[in-house]
């Protein structure tokens, strides 16, 4: 027995490009044993050199790493050295609240953003399974994970491809590999070398790990395992692409560090004035209260808050949201990348054409369910007076290896998706592939060949016995002298070539034209006597008998909702495994084009591209067929160097490192692969891309939500820093103090901002033109809108303080009406920003009929007052916030100074318009 030794290294066993080897080759390469196997010892020993059959990925970080850098963000350090500042000054009180304001955010963010990454061991399912080797002679079956590189593969229908094998032996071997390479059809296997630079969906000498076989047999010997597999190669891909930021996050990122410089200049002024003033103490209380006024302690909850109800709305439209900032980052993209097969299509062959009889059908229906009609010229056909037709769908059904099976509910085919596709235009008809079986038994058979392009079965049938055959349209019309006729009846045909050339040829070339996967059909009646086939049996004198067209459709709900992106301004993108002439044909039926054009690009085409090539033919491009994962990635990199916000649509393992480096990953839940929904940030939950562009509509509309609560928030942290800042300079009593700060920034403005995000979205939101990606989150106009809504904030509390201090000495009670008096112009503030009164009139003269939302802004109000009589009436509150109790008249007071917010509000709504 032949004892296999790995004489080469993993880094030149991973180099070797197996598919331009030949068999004899590369068995020499892995020093195999194509009859024994491998022994057990050497299967054991290489197992402890190169590993186990199984994708490792990157050790993550421990949970508590993940909660500590919740911290690592500039605001939230400020207020950790606030705290601190706090605390070596004796005020523990004041301490522990500023602590626990910013731990209650680390908590937020550690819950919304400590899932652990699942893509790597999504990846390991997929390639778990068992498989049949040959071990020390032996025939046996293993665990996938104890496969080894030398090791002989037997492969046979239904089994998944355990690792990548170089095949050496096949006999009629087809293996799905639509999840790796996007390829919609199973490819037909051989043992022949191929050139180099081969897309790995035409490398037909190989089988991938995580492929499915779904007809014939063969063998293979391993030659790479685990992490070096092709599924291996792409989650290291993931693993270099970490999760990169969004618009969103982005924008949050710069907005911090800007408003950081602000506030640490601000804070630096406010102590260096105090000093020259009052006691160290109290310039130091200046500065922190300062510090923590000017710091919008309740953004990072508020912004959660409106993310998780623009989650909660997405859900109950079909998109499962993964990651908070997706939900934003889909309301801003310019670009959707979307994976043709499955996505935008069935992933079901279906027949749409049949030309037999010199007529041309048209089969209705989509995907294997046989519900639909065969139609001519946009009527039912009646099969009684078309026996061309019969003759057809007859020789689909027979000349075939596939059956079709109800599972769940839902046709599937078991076997060869084209075959299905036969089975189901069949069954329209009214044809039942067992019947016929039973009334016409095959007896022998010829099975697809690549060499001979063609399957025979021969059959007796009441006839007499006849083989039926299909193939290609070149393979079969080479052999027939005959063509059948509407009745069925066989007619001669003078000259081959000129039917090849005339009517067949153009109705060939008219599918084509429409992508379709076109199939020859044609029988010959055979003596009594046979009961066998061979090729010399079908060699000449066959009967034509028609051509079916098939191809695997678009949705019909994708291909409004591909019209209803492009109208909002988003240019749709098709990214496939499979040839360009049939994703081309799909783009142009389902209207996706740009400037009217249907710009198509392969693979290798963009193998010889740079990167600023790359990047010009990403924008222009519509369609890019054949693309290897890498690809995906470069193009989706590509277009993101041009500015463009990417959703990336997918479903297979070749789509996981594209959608992970996307602005936002979208996978189909439904059909998707778990390594797809792994990487992805949200999943279709009915794998409808009309979904999409409902989750765009919602983003669209969070995203005015969270700039309407911005403006909402930010306006008091103005005003409460103008306050302070001015007093301090004034050599005056603070205002408000540090505590009084936090109880308006986090529990007053959370309770009234958290009802914007329940604010319904505007009814033309999806005609608006995408956001530009670099469009910054405070614009001119809502800079002007926040220091406008700051000064009058400042005037409210500033006033009121002076004036009660001055008229009742009572230093506790002016700060607690200055503050309630603040709040009383927020809630005048909140209803003008708010859709609720607008919506109610609209509602009552009828323009809208959607119902309005008005417990959300109600409850908010309502909350907003309980929380100002608690800070001003509970005896605990007044003690460690240091406020008092007011009566009546007091309470109407502060109500009356804040109702000028109502004509402010107004003339700031002119300029910067909240809606």
């Amino acid at each position: 027995m032949a004892q296999a030794v790995f004489t080469i290294t993993p880094e030149e066993k991973q180099s070797a490009v197996w598919h331009t080897l030949e068999i004899r080759e590369a068995i020499a390469r892995l020093n195999a044993d194509t009859e024994n196997g491998l022994s057990s010892v050497a299967a054991k020993k290489l197992l402890s050199e190169v590993g186990a059959n199984e994708l490792t990925g990157k050790k993550s970080k421990p949970w508590w790493l993940k909660f500590l850098l919740q911290f690592n963000q500039p605001l939230l350090i400020i207020l950790l050295c606030a705290g601190l500042v706090k605390a070596v000054t004796g005020s523990l009180v004041n301490a522990g609240v500023i602590w626990g304001v910013t731990t209650t955010n680390a908590i937020i963010g550690f819950i919304q953003e400590s899932k652990a990454e699942g893509a790597i061991a999504a990846l390991a399912k997929a390639i778990t399974t068992e498989a049949t080797i040959i071990r020390d002679g032996q025939k046996i079956r293993i665990p996938s994970g104890e496969l080894v590189p030398g090791d002989i593969v037997l492969l046979t229908s239904g089994d998944k491809v355990p690792a990548d094998l170089r095949l050496i032996q096949v006999k009629n071997l087809q293996v799905d590999e639509s999840a790796l390479t996007g390829e919609s059809v199973a490819v037909e296997k051989n043992t022949q070398i191929v050139k180099l630079d081969t897309a790995l969906a035409e490398r037909k000498n190989m089988a991938y790990a995580g492929g499915f076989v779904t007809f014939g047999q063969g063998t293979g010997v391993v030659v790479a395992t685990g992490n070096t597999t092709e599924t291996g190669r792409i989650s290291q891909l993931m693993e270099q692409h970490a999760d990169i930021s969004t618009p969103l996050t982005r924008k949050f990122d710069k907005f911090s560090q800007n408003w950081l410089y602000m506030v640490l200049g601000l804070a630096t002024l406010c102590f260096v004035v105090g000093l020259s003033s009052r006691g160290f103490q109290e310039a130091l209380e200046a500065a922190v209260t300062l510090t923590v006024s000017a710091i919008p302690e309740g953004l990072p909850a508020v912004v959660t808050v409106t993310l998780a109800i623009g989650v909660s709305r997405m859900a109950r439209r079909n998109a499962i949201i993964r990651k908070l900032p997706a939900v934003e980052t889909l309301g801003s993209a310019t670009v959707i990348c979307s994976d043709k097969t499955g996505t935008l299509t069935e992933n079901q062959m279906t027949v749409q054409a049949i030309y037999t009889g010199g007529h041309q059908y048209t089969v209705s229906g989509i995907g294997y369910t046989p519900d639909g009609e065969i139609l001519i010229d946009d009527k039912p056909v009646n099969l009684n007076n078309n026996k061309g037709l019969q003759e057809c769908l007859i020789a689909g059904l027979l000349c075939n290896d596939s059956q079709l099976e109800k599972k769940n509910g839902r046709w599937v085919v078991m076997g060869d998706p084209t075959e299905g596709a036969l089975i189901t235009s069949g069954n329209k008809a009214g044809f039942s592939q067992p019947t016929l079986a039973k009334q016409m038994p095959r007896l022998d058979a010829i099975p697809f060949e690549s060499d001979f392009q063609y399957m025979a079965t021969l059959h007796a049938t009441p006839q007499g016995k006849t083989i039926y055959i299909k193939g290609s349209v070149e393979a079969i019309l080479q052999r027939c002298t005959w063509m059948l006729n509407t009745e069925g009846e066989p007619r001669p045909l003078d000259c081959v070539e000129t039917l090849r050339q005339t009517s067949i040829e153009r109705e060939v070339n008219i599918m084509a034209r429409q992508g379709l996967r076109v199939l020859a059909l044609a029988k010959k009646a055979v003596a009594d006597g046979q009961n066998t086939v061979d090729h010399p049996d079908i060699a000449t004198g066959l009967i034509f008998i028609g051509l079916q067209g098939m191809i695997d459709p678009p949705r019909e709900s994708a291909i409004k909702a591909v019209q209803a992106c492009q109208e909002a301004g988003i240019q749709v993108k098709m990214i496939t495994g499979d040839h360009a002439i049939t994703a081309q044909a799909i783009a142009r039926r389902m209207g996706i084009n740009k400037n009217g054009s249907v710009l198509a690009f392969t693979g290798a085409e963009l193998a010889k591209m740079d990167q600023t090539e790359l990047a010009q033919v990403a924008e222009e491009g519509v369609v890019f067929a054949r693309v290897a994962p890498e690809q995906k990635l470069r193009l989706v990199e590509a277009l993101q160097s041009k500015g463009e916000v990417v959703a990336m649509t997918g479903d297979g393992v070749n789509d996981a490192p594209a959608l992970k480096q996307a602005d936002i990953g979208i996978a189909m839940g439904g059909a998707g692969t778990e390594v797809a929904k792994e990487a992805a940030d949200m999943l279709l939950t009915d794998d409808n891309f009309a979904s999409i562009e409902a989750a765009i509509e919602e983003g669209r509309a969070v995203y005015k939500n969270l700039l309407k609560a911005i403006c909402f928030i930010l306006p008091v942290n103005g005003g409460e820093s103008m306050t302070i800042l001015i007093s301090t300079l004034l050599a005056r009593d603070l205002p408000i103090l540090s505590l009084q700060v936090l109880w308006l920034n986090m529990l007053n403005s959370i309770t009234m901002t958290v009802p914007l995000a329940f604010e319904p979205k505007a009814q033309n939101v999806m005609q608006q033109a995408p956001r530009h990606p670099n469009e910054p989150l405070l614009s001119g106009s809502r800079v002007k809108r926040i220091l406008a809504i700051s000064l009058f904030n400042w005037i409210v509390i500033f006033g009121v303080f002076e004036y009660i201090r001055q008229t009742t000495g009572n230093i506790d009670l002016a700060r607690t009406m200055a503050i309630n008096s603040l709040i009383a112009g927020r809630i005048f503030y909140l209803l003008s920003i708010s859709q609720l009164i607008p919506n109610l009139i609209a509602k009552m003269d009828g323009t809208i009929k959607e119902n309005v939302d008005v417990p959300a802004i109600g409850f908010g109000i309502i909350g907003a007052i309980i929380l100002q009589i608690v800070f001003a009436h509970v005896p605990l509150i007044n003690e460690v916030f240091e406020t008092a109790p007011l009566n009546l008249q007091q309470w109407l007071l502060c109500l009356a100074v804040g109702s000028p917010m109502i004509l402010w509000a107004t003339v700031v709504n002119r300029f910067d318009p909240p809606n």
